[in-house]
């Protein structure tokens, strides 16, 4: 049985985005006690931004908002058309320039001004973008499952699974759903199944169990040229920084290759692959935790 709740360990938030879209936020900020959920705070604070995948939202990263936040500001950011973000009218508008520009207007509204930001998959890209958007204020980058060479061929399965639109009855056809279909390795999608299904779809008004995004989101990714840009002036940009590289065991996203171009651009990478992780790792995997704890104290210096 999902369920479809959870109790409440941080602060949702609202942000409006330049061109007047509604953006949601958790703020997991455990340190500050209960005046979190009044005015914003935690400007001098150590923040941890974290950016998910494709059709990904802030959901993902409960467990490491709940690991981390003792001794950090959790931010969680849904992306416009991912889960209560609201959806863009214009579907032109689904584009990286456009996500980073939304993630600088939270981080401002936020009165943050420096942050770690752990990016999975598209995530990693955009935290590629606001090295150069916003270097300033980069501490330091987790990079989940992504290099600056994308695997474009791979990326088709990924666009195909992002643009269904399945109606479902119950939880329990959402479940069947994603082991069918999800671009993801059986393993790992079995050991977190139940977390997978509630992060992924959303109850409709008429009951109907359903993909918690806007399947517009996929429309820009048509253009192939936009796929085979070369990404490696972005990754430079980070050079300078703490550098975590996780990737998945079973992934095809960070070859042996990339990795090792990656760690010659930029000597402050380090990495870990997690055996039996396909794209991409939970990041609560335990192999990860020390690998996390080491990065972040880089970013900090504590």
């Amino acid at each position: 049985m999902i369920s479809e709740t959870a109790p409440q360990n941080y602060v949702a938030r609202r942000i409006t985005s330049r061109d007047g879209l509604s953006l949601y936020v958790r703020d997991y900020d455990h340190v500050a006690g209960d005046h979190v959920a009044g005015d914003h705070v935690g400007g001098g604070k150590r923040v941890v931004l974290c950016l998910g995948g494709l059709t990904r939202n802030s959901k993902d990263f409960g467990d490491l908002a709940e690991r981390l936040s003792d001794r950090h500001r959790i931010i969680c950011v849904d992306y416009r058309g991912r889960g209560l973000s609201d959806y863009d009218p214009n579907w032109t508008n689904y584009t990286p320039p456009t996500y980073v520009d939304d993630i600088r207007q939270i981080i401002a509204a936020l009165n943050i001004h420096e942050i770690a930001v752990v990016g999975t998959s598209l995530g990693g890209l955009l935290a590629m973008g606001l090295g150069a958007a916003a270097p300033g204020a980069l501490k330091g980058v987790l990079l989940n499952d992504v290099c600056p060479d994308l695997p474009v061929d791979m990326l088709a399965s990924i666009v195909a699974y992002a643009g269904a639109t399945p109606e479902l009855e119950d939880w329990d056809a959402a479940k069947r759903y994603l082991r069918d279909n999800a671009p993801v390795s059986s393993a790992v999608l079995e050991d977190h199944i139940d977390d997978m299904v509630r992060n992924t779809f959303t109850k409709r008004s008429d009951g109907k169990i359903v993909f918690g995004w806007d399947t517009n989101i996929i429309k820009p990714l048509s253009d192939r040229r936009a796929a085979e840009m070369d990404l490696w002036p972005l990754f430079s940009s980070l050079k300078n920084i703490p550098l975590l590289s996780i990737r998945g065991g079973l992934s095809p996203f960070v070859t042996d290759q990339a990795l090792q171009r990656m760690a010659t651009v930029a000597s402050n990478l380090s990495s870990v692959t997690v055996p039996g992780a396909g794209h991409a790792p939970t990041l609560t995997e335990d192999i990860c935790h020390d690998a996390i704890d080491e990065w972040l104290s880089r970013c900090f210096e504590l």
